[in-house]
């Protein structure tokens, strides 16, 4: 699509669209009314054919629209972009032009006219921004200017920009610019490239195809409240703090009540950990308990009470478990909660406690003790990671598979204990971060490799992790969960050796037949679910 760019100034969002090309979209011609206008160097300076055309002294506004019209003809263009350029334009150009666009610094209808950052500021507004709108006819027959209809064509696309505590008028037009024109203007002129905007004058009303609708729409839109300062992020160098969303109703360690104030704040890893952990236990609905460190698990267990699914958490991996993080599914008792206190532990997680098992837990000074509500339906449908310059959005991944959903593709078939720990080792990998291997017995862990760059290594670290760390169960008999398919057979191999008797993998890879000959070659029963579960964060 080829663009008319018409600016007053400097024309910093005509460069920006220009700079960025949105949509494929190209600047045929900027036009300026002014002579020393800072636009026409830079335009220049990219190779865009500039025109000035000034509005002499008593010209009637109609007149000089002409004038702009005919020095606009010879050029190519689909859409017209106003950048500080005269935002009143009357049916004299707006007639014969394309569909003209103007970009206005606040969120229209608010603030209307040509001071929005300082009106903004008098009514004290918290959240202004910009608005990407059609530009219509606002002037008279006698070439006044009807103020009821400025600015009031119809809108493309807005984008909100916070004022913070100590904004004058320049600190909130910058970020108004910065922050909110050079997103929103492009955004704009990509819809109308990629041909997706329709324009109902008659309603003043604009649908752009495609932008609404589903778990991954096509704006996104953050909004959070900063909850507390964190004494520091990952390391002490970087400083941090936590934001809520307060209309969140799934159970969540942001803003969770620390029942022991006087215990010191969480940091930014436990957070994290927490999050991790929490949302592990949420899996299950027997009683469970999970021991994170380093946002993987130590060890995982359900069992008929919370105690005894703690100590088999516990009893995988408690070497690492020490300084981790406990989460519980159910309220937390006077035993579980001993058996907490019995070795070293950061925070713990619950839906609430026992008079007795507070007073216990409260035994540790800096044992952290969170109180989350027990309401573990999935409502956060998806998950985000911010990367530099945007982020990565996604569905959260709550697949639950049956007995159904295992394919059984080597001779030997799973018993239904078997199956069982599979599907238990199946829930637990989802939260284990990849490269992952999970041993299980029953529902409980037995050894985890997480966070590998092979697969083969990750089987190996679950053995060393059963056959050394966990106490009183080991791998002999154990099925192992791999969350994603085995490129080659060496990883079944090292599994036979440490005595895993039934595999659950995704399968998907060109050498599925020859792992399962080798499941076969060593009697391993094995399934495969057609979906994996990797956990890259």
């Amino acid at each position: 699509m080829q663009l008319a760019g018409m600016a007053s100034n400097r024309g910093r969002n005509l460069l920006n669209i220009a700079d960025r090309a949105p949509g494929g979209a190209e600047l045929s011609v900027v036009l300026t009314n002014d002579a020393d206008a800072p636009v026409l160097d830079a335009a220049a300076e990219r190779g865009i054919p500039t025109e000035v055309v000034e509005r002499e002294e008593g010209e009637d506004r109609r007149d000089h629209e002409e004038r702009v019209l005919d020095a606009l003809s010879d050029y190519d263009f689909e859409l017209v972009a106003l950048d500080g350029y005269m935002r009143l334009l009357s049916d004299t150009f707006l007639d014969e032009a394309p569909t003209t666009l103007n970009v206005h610094p606040s969120l229209l209808p608010a603030f209307p006219g040509m001071d929005a950052w300082g009106d903004a500021l008098d009514y004290g507004a918290d959240v202004v921004g910009c608005t990407v709108h059609v530009v219509t006819d606002a002037i008279d027959d006698d070439g006044e200017i009807v103020e009821a209809e400025v600015d009031g064509g119809p809108v493309v696309t807005q984008e909100p920009i916070p004022v913070y505590e100590g904004d004058d008028e320049d600190d909130l037009k910058e970020r108004v610019l910065y922050e909110g024109e050079f997103k929103a203007y492009p955004r704009a002129v990509k819809y109308f490239a990629e041909d997706r905007v329709s324009v109902d004058f008659d309603a003043n009303r604009v649908s752009v195809e495609g932008a609404t609708g589903g778990d991954l729409p096509a704006r996104l839109f953050s909004s959070e409240d900063r909850a507390a300062d964190l004494r520091y992020g990952e390391n002490p160098h970087q400083d941090a703090a936590v934001y809520e969303d307060a209309t969140v109703d799934e159970a969540s360690v942001v803003g969770a009540d620390q029942l022991n104030e006087g215990a010191k704040a969480l940091s930014y890893n436990n957070y994290n950990d927490a999050d991790g952990a929490l949302n592990l236990i949420k899996e299950f609905d027997e009683p469970a308990a999970a021991v994170i460190k380093h946002t993987n698990p130590a060890g995982c267990a359900t069992a008929d009470t919370l105690a005894d699914a703690y100590a088999d958490a516990l009893a995988t991996d408690p070497k690492s478990a020490f300084g981790g993080i406990v989460a519980l599914n159910r309220e937390c008792d006077e035993e579980t909660a001993a058996q907490i206190i019995d070795s070293f532990k950061e925070v713990v997680v619950a839906p609430g406690y026992t008079d007795a098992a507070l007073e216990t837990l409260f035994e540790k000074d800096n044992l952290r003790v969170l109180d989350v509500s027990d309401r573990y339906e999935v409502t956060e449908t998806v998950t985000e990671k911010k990367l530099v310059g945007g982020r990565l959005v996604q569905e959260r991944d709550t697949q639950k598979l049956t007995a159904d959903d295992l394919e059984v593709v080597t001779e030997r078939e799973p018993t239904d204990e078997q199956v069982e720990a599979m599907l238990f080792a199946w829930q637990t990998i989802k939260h284990v971060k990849s490269n992952a291997i999970v041993f299980a017995k029953g529902t409980e862990t037995v050894g985890v490799g997480a966070g590998q760059v092979s697969r083969v290594d990750a089987v190996e670290i679950a053995d060393m992790k059963a056959g050394k760390d966990a106490e009183g169960k080991d791998a002999q008999g154990a099925v192992m969960a791999s969350d994603a398919f085995f490129p080659f057979p060496d990883g079944i191999e090292k599994a036979a050796e440490a005595g895993i008797e039934a595999v659950i993998q995704p399968g998907g890879s060109k050498n599925d037949d020859i792992v399962t000959e080798a499941a076969d070659e060593h009697d391993i029963a094995m399934v495969m679910t057609g979906q994996r579960a990797f956990r890259h964060d």
